[in-house]
């Protein structure tokens, strides 16, 4: 089973064989990132990185065994104790339930070592797969936006703190 980890400097490597290796897959679900984003990878991953010691994002990668990346699950624009939550799992990995246990650990860490209380979301009307996701990990629907000029469905989740022990 992948793990979680935090992203870091070391994945450089794994994280752009996942990107290059998807984008079609990716690009038929979500906005692709477009030429620049290859182009330009180790420049983007040092902001990135950059955004995360900073604490306005939290990055997290799903590692296979062999050391390869099968997912992408990340927190961004950290404000006021929400955050908006993005995934994305490998074409060879999907329909395995990989994406929603990583949301699942990554709402876990929201409430727990990153002190958020509310979660938001997006995903296209037309990817069942990422609203599927959302809805199992207690994501609620709270209305309508456009992504990539896509009709898309926004998504909320409260996140309870955990109980003093």
């Amino acid at each position: 089973m992948p793990r979680l980890e935090p992203l870091h400097a070391g994945h450089a490597d794994a994280l752009l064989a996942f990107e290059r290796d998807n984008r079609a897959y990716f690009a038929a679900h979500v906005p692709d990132r477009g030429d620049d984003y290859f182009t330009h990878f180790a420049a983007r991953l040092a902001a990135l990185l950059a955004e995360q010691a900073a604490g306005i994002c939290r990055f997290h990668v799903l590692v296979d065994d062999a050391g390869a990346i099968v997912g992408r699950v990340n927190l961004v624009d950290l404000v006021d104790g929400g955050a908006e939550l993005g995934f994305r799992v490998a074409e060879k990995a999907a329909g395995k339930g990989l994406a929603t246990t990583a949301v699942q650990q990554v709402c876990t860490l929201a409430a727990t070592a990153y002190g958020l209380n509310t979660l938001h979301a997006a995903a296209t009307v037309a990817n069942t797969g990422s609203r599927t996701v959302l809805t199992r990990n207690g994501f609620t629907e709270t209305g309508t936006t456009v992504l990539d000029g896509h009709p898309a469905l926004r998504f909320t989740r409260p996140l309870t703190p955990p109980a003093p022990a």
